[in-house]
């Protein structure tokens, strides 16, 4: 069985796997790393779904997937996850024109934004990061079920060693807003959904992962301020002197290897990174995830909390 590690690309990682057949979904696939994933599936194979919110960039990343991947094997569908409306939209669409989808790769989000809110009034952060996927993966249930793969793949991030996700107030309605805070809850609860996904639909053979990229230089970062990168650039080398910026290929190979690694099989509920399940730990700064994380018990408490505020039930 092969071994990867933090500089393991994705073609590197999907080299030995034939995805003929397969449908793989991936939000914020028309740039950055959910588009390499897309691409490197795609050369593979795969049918893949690129959803993301903007058309121009959607056919933007059509074209060059379908160009790189030498795929025809490739299309696109509008989602906007700051909106429970478009993700409704989008879930019916699929549903109607998809047979099944094998990997669902919940890949988008925002990050350090200024305070704003969705159209649906949450913190655009939790909102988007958490709420959407959420809503999304719940109507894209029916579809996950007639596959053959069924993983789903949550884009976490070491942020959520910022902090724990704040349940009794995940939409800073009382306490200050910190984008590195939000951010950071955000990303703990993207762990948290896949520990909940896990419990509730791994005897189904469901079974879902939680993914820390690595730093990778992408759009993500386009509300910083110059200042704002500056400083992010110093704290994270500060508390990890080894630190090194990943390609775009190698902040894509996690999520290709937990989507596809056989010793994952019937394993879910974990948090990955650089192409490994990693170690529990609460006091490092240069990786592992967090206890709180991986905690049974504020995954079963996310669960009604996000079914309220998308106001209705995970599809079960």
């Amino acid at each position: 069985m092969a071994t990867f590690s933090a500089q393991s690309t994705s073609d590197e990682v999907l080299a030995a796997h034939d995805m003929s057949g397969k449908t793989v979904f991936i939000t914020g696939g028309a740039s950055g790393i959910g588009q390499e994933t897309a691409r490197a599936m795609a050369a593979k194979g795969a049918h893949v779904v690129i959803a993301a919110r903007d058309q121009a960039k959607l056919d933007a990343a059509l074209s060059a997937v379908t160009s790189d991947a030498g795929s025809e094997k490739v299309e696109t569908i509008m989602v906007d996850l700051a909106s429970l409306d478009s993700v409704r939209a989008c879930a019916d669409e699929a549903n109607a024109s998809l047979e099944k989808i094998d990997l669902l790769i919940n890949n988008a989000g925002v990050m350090a934004c200024p305070f704003s809110k969705t159209a649906d009034g949450f913190e655009m952060q939790f909102g988007t990061n958490h709420l959407g996927h959420f809503l999304l993966t719940s109507r894209l249930m029916p579809l996950i079920r007639k596959g053959a793969d069924k993983r789903i793949v949550n884009l976490s991030s070491r942020a959520h060693h910022f902090a724990p996700a704040n349940l009794d107030d995940p939409n800073f309605e009382t306490a200050d807003y910190d984008p590195w805070i939000s951010y950071g809850q955000s990303k703990t609860a993207n762990v948290l959904f896949s520990v909940g996904l896990e419990q509730r639909f791994g005897s189904e053979g469901i079974h879902a992962y939680a993914v820390h990229p690595g730093g990778i230089a992408t759009n993500l970062g386009r509300h910083l301020s110059e200042e704002q990168s500056a400083a992010l650039i110093e704290r994270v080398q500060a508390s990890d002197p080894d630190f090194a910026w990943k390609t775009v290929e190698q902040g894509a190979a996690t999520s290709c290897w937990a989507a596809t690694a056989p010793e994952l099989d019937g394993a879910g509920g974990v948090y990955c990174e650089d192409c490994n399940v990693a170690e529990v730990d609460d006091q490092s700064s240069q990786g592992g995830v967090r206890s709180y994380a991986l905690d049974a018990g504020a995954a079963e408490k996310l669960w009604p909390v996000s079914e309220k505020l998308v106001r209705e039930e995970f599809t079960s």
